[in-house]
């Protein structure tokens, strides 16, 4: 086996021992993106990402987990925004029994080649939602069994990404992935939206009026992928956005490319003018999932459990592995925003499950402002951070937890830089994180932006710069109360709140002159 270009030696320690131990490992070279077998240096030590995809989880599989962060990392997991899971504070290279162990019970591809490829996005309530077109969950499996099945899949970007959204309540369509295929009825049929990612950056994927059957699905995306990896450099380290294909190549050419790798024709229609069934209103859905719903199984409820940050400590992720084959069906679901479910609860255990959550720390509230909070890994883990993100939310949620009663999750962002690793869309409240200079040195600070609809600005429209550490938490606190007074109604959410204001109004509101009656 040839040596390959390696960008971690840890990687490469990890690749070769595997196959010395016999497992069958297929290179075409590194990626940049962390996997289970492609760890990568981070500030606080080597990172690894598990591939979950779905994000579905067995208890078995968490209790794996569990080893590999107490016996390897710092003792915790952080569930990312693709529902992946992430290792950290790795000192040192993980025995290669231990990762052919985590393949034996299904975690990390059983290809290492194709490991790094970013995870398969659904909505975590997929074949459990009253409201669901579809279950996707039969698509998401297909298509990573193509992907493990097919090594020259391992050219790919490492930030191809697709996603399926049944339709449900909890939709995933806003995510940002390259290829994303949603659910929608057509003449009481079931078809899927083809929806690609060009166009400018930082946009979810666009409609392209393709509808197809979802039998068509995996021949479609094996045709995607196929088109790409004609395109693609495979000698070239840096791997082509499926976006900048797009946009260089042209759409429609590439369209065109697609239908000659396929054995049926595609149907190209605008939606407008087919008959589609009214669909209730899924405005704000994104943490819909946070508390106790009924699923579709009557009788059976699932719960959606808070993570500060989306940390997992050791003993919670045992307590909740333990939780869901006692209590459910052994199986725990990640999600795009962090969280995780605890599904098929039976109505009568629902309480009892209840109090065990709580005895572990966590909390299933949306009125906790951890249900939307999320912050990047900042300064302790990537050296482009200018602030302690995660440390500065402890800070606001300790400080708001006695101060401000939410009726509403309020998404609040903390980035600490421009690149947004954490949250690629935008937020109720982004915190940026910046250097603030003065005479006697610099000094890390946030510069504050709230999410409007009408702003083209990825971050959102900017009301504050500069805001130090220390007084971060008083001025968000003061904004959130400002809402709470000045909102039409307690249903009124945060981000309907700003909508109905302009810029000039909501720097008027949140001014220090506007905030001085407001206690603390």
């Amino acid at each position: 086996m040839p040596t390959p270009a390696v960008s971690s030696r840890h990687a490469y320690y990890l690749l070769s021992a595997l196959h010395r131990e016999g497992v069958v490992i297929l290179l075409s070279g590194f990626a940049t993106c962390p996997g289970l077998f492609y760890a990568t240096p981070a500030q606080d030590g080597i990172l690894s990402r598990i591939r979950i995809p779905g994000g579905i989880l067995d208890s078995k599989q968490c209790h794996a987990i569990a080893d590999i962060a107490d016996q390897y990392g710092g003792g915790y997991v952080d569930v990312t925004n693709r529902a992946n899971l992430q290792v950290r504070e790795i000192r040192t290279g993980i025995n290669a029994t231990i990762l052919k162990n985590l393949q034996d019970v299904g975690l990390g591809a059983r290809n290492p080649a194709v490991d790094h490829i970013r995870n398969i996005m659904t909505s975590p309530t997929a074949g459990i939602d009253p409201q669901e077109l579809i279950d996707t969950r039969p698509l998401i499996q297909s298509w990573d069994n193509y992907i493990v099945e097919h090594p020259a899949l391992s050219g790919l970007s490492a930030k191809f990404s697709v996603g399926f959204d049944g339709g449900g309540t909890v939709s995933v369509c806003d995510r940002l992935n390259d290829i994303m295929f949603a659910a929608v009825l057509v003449d009481n049929r079931v078809y899927f939206r083809l929806c690609l990612s060009f166009g400018l950056q930082g946009e979810p994927p666009i409609d392209t009026g393709i509808l197809l059957l979802p039998e068509q699905c995996l021949p479609v995306l094996a045709a995607l992928a196929a088109v790409y990896l004609n395109h693609s450099d495979p000698d070239s380290r840096r791997k082509l956005r499926l976006r900048e294909l797009l946009n260089s190549l042209g759409c429609d050419t590439y369209l065109q490319q697609v239908i000659q790798q396929l054995t049926f024709p595609l149907f190209r229609s605008n939606l407008t003018s087919v008959q589609t069934e009214e669909l209730p209103e899924k405005s704000d859905t994104k943490h819909r999932h946070i508390g106790i719903h009924p699923q579709y199984q009557p009788g059976l409820f699932y719960i959606g459990v808070v993570l500060p940050l989306g940390r997992l400590e050791g003993q919670q992720i045992r307590g909740l592995a333990d939780l869901a084959a006692k209590y459910g069906s052994g199986t725990l679901r990640l999600t795009p925003w962090q969280n995780l479910l605890l599904t098929d609860i039976p109505q009568q255990l629902v309480r009892d499950v209840e109090s065990k959550i709580a005895s572990l720390g966590l909390d299933f509230s949306t009125k906790n402002i951890n249900s939307a909070l999320v912050a990047c890994s900042g300064i302790r883990g990537c050296a482009a951070s200018a602030t302690d993100t995660k440390g500065d939310a402890l800070t606001l949620v300790k400080y708001l937890a006695t101060r401000v009663s939410l009726n509403h999750p309020i998404n609040i962002h903390f980035s600490g830089c421009k690149k947004s690793c954490a949250q690629h869309s935008k937020s109720d409240i982004t915190l940026l994180g910046v250097s603030q200079e003065s005479e006697t040195g610099s000094s890390p600070a946030y510069d504050i932006y709230v999410g409007k609809g009408d702003s083209n600005q990825k971050l959102g429209d900017e009301i504050y710069q500069h805001v130090n550490i220390a007084q971060l938490p008083i001025l968000v606190g003061q904004m959130l109360q400002v809402y709470k007074i000045h909102s039409k109604n307690p249903d009124e959410t945060f981000r309907e709140f700003v909508n109905r204001h302009d810029i000039a109004q909501l720097k008027q509101l949140f001014s220090p002159t506007c905030r001085e009656k407001i206690l603390f």
